[in-house]
């Protein structure tokens, strides 16, 4: 399922303002990727362009190419909810959806898309999905209580559950762990590599010792001073980043002296 993402020339706009300017990214199947850069830099803004949720905020518009496989999702007649379909998305903080149940938080997705299964079908598909998500032993005795009703790691499992459910190429997660205690967070890193043998994952972390633990190739996202825009500084296998950087830039910010 997983599949490449080329970005070229990108710019993003949010009205007349210009949040990112001119990024070149190559996503690679099957890895993680991690976003770095100090708050206000456009990795966010960038990572929501590509299943195009900052169309979201009005005036949101972006320049350039980001293709899927070959495929521009910002072609003319592609429809945006197709797109999120394909690359999913696991918010900063848990959000599973309030008055659903832990099994209808992961069968909503397929429910929102038309999907049509028999109730056996279901029940397989939540199972293993929930499995997929190292959630399964921990919730099998009480699908139908909450998702609301978990712990903060549990439900942050859960959201990502519910995003795989619908069988995506890509998994982009904004801060997965910020709002989540060192034990969660070592839960959704040890996923994170379980899940990249089937999908694209692309994680924006301030943690930099996430970026080293779970990502293969990271970006250094930086921004030369407020109103200006967000820009690509330097993009390498993780290792290299964070060993032998190519730009002062990057290894200022690795080594906290700044940001």
């Amino acid at each position: 399922m997983a599949k490449r993402i080329e970005v070229s020339d990108l710019d993003i706009f949010y009205g007349n303002f210009k949040a990112v300017e001119q990024v070149d990214m190559t996503i690679e199947p099957r890895s993680v990727t991690a976003l770095i850069g100090p708050s206000g830099c456009g990795k966010s803004t960038f990572l929501r362009s590509l299943n195009r949720m900052h169309e979201v905020v009005p005036g949101g518009r972006v320049t350039g190419k980001v293709a899927m496989d070959g495929d521009d999702l910002y072609g003319v007649g592609v429809d945006p909810v197709a797109v999120r379909r394909q690359v999913g998305m696991v918010f900063q903080r848990p959000n599973p959806f309030p008055t659903m149940s832990i099994y209808d938080n992961v069968a909503a997705g397929v429910k929102l898309n038309g999907g049509r299964m028999r109730k056996a079908d279901l029940d397989e598909l939540v199972e293993q999905t929930l499995r997929g998500a190292n959630l399964w032993e921990e919730v099998k005795d009480r699908l139908g209580r909450p998702g609301s009703s978990l712990s903060g790691g549990q439900q942050q499992r859960l959201c990502i559950a519910r995003a795989i459910a619908v069988k995506p190429a890509v998994l982009l997660m904004d801060e997965p762990c910020s709002a989540l205690d060192p034990i969660s967070t070592l839960a959704i890193e040890d996923l994170m590599h379980q899940l990249k043998a089937e999908f694209t994952i692309v994680i924006v972390t301030h943690n930099m010792q996430q970026a080293a633990r779970v990502s293969d190739r990271t970006g250094f996202f930086n921004i030369a001073g407020t109103g200006q825009p967000g820009k690509l500084i330097e993009m390498d296998d993780t290792q290299r980043i964070f060993s032998n950087p190519k730009v002062k830039a990057t290894e200022d910010y690795i080594t906290g002296r700044f940001g």
